[in-house]
């Protein structure tokens, strides 16, 4: 279950990086029309890291205060995670009938592929779960 929750992780990582580099190149850490605060997309991506940094530690230790270390720092993460979809939702809404020409300014999560965001969501709760179920000793040997 351990190597389960990295494997779902890194998958959730790298659909984040693609978001995070398409937010990135269409401006969005330089504010503009984007609904994503810089501070909550930074802090979601930095608790993320050092979290899988944590459980990568973990695995090679099995110290089972770093699997709780780990599960804990998920907790932001899913916490601002929900914050940036309740705010990137309104803008997936809007990009069928917001006009996009020059002199548009669309906000840069605008891009944000759908399936994109849907498997990262997906992948980031079974990560959770697997983390929490690994740091209860469930299924481990």
């Amino acid at each position: 279950m351990d190597t389960a929750a990295l494997v779902t992780w890194v998958i959730t990582a790298l659909g984040g990086f693609y978001m995070l580099g398409t937010w990135l190149t269409r401006g969005g850490a330089r504010g503009g029309t984007s609904r994503l605060p810089v501070p909550v997309v930074f802090g979601h991506f930095s608790l993320a890291a050092i979290g899988l940094v944590v459980w990568i530690v973990y695995l090679v230790t099995d110290k089972d205060a770093l699997a709780w270390t780990a599960f804990i720092l998920l907790v932001p993460v899913a916490l601002l995670g929900f914050v940036m979809l309740a705010r990137w939702i309104p803008v997936h809404r809007a990009r069928a009938t917001a006009p996009t020409g020059p002199g548009q300014d669309a906000p840069a999560e605008r891009h944000f592929p759908l399936v994109v965001v849907l498997a990262h969501g997906l992948f980031a709760v079974v990560t959770v779960v697997l983390v929490l179920l690994t740091a209860l000793g469930v299924g481990g040997s």
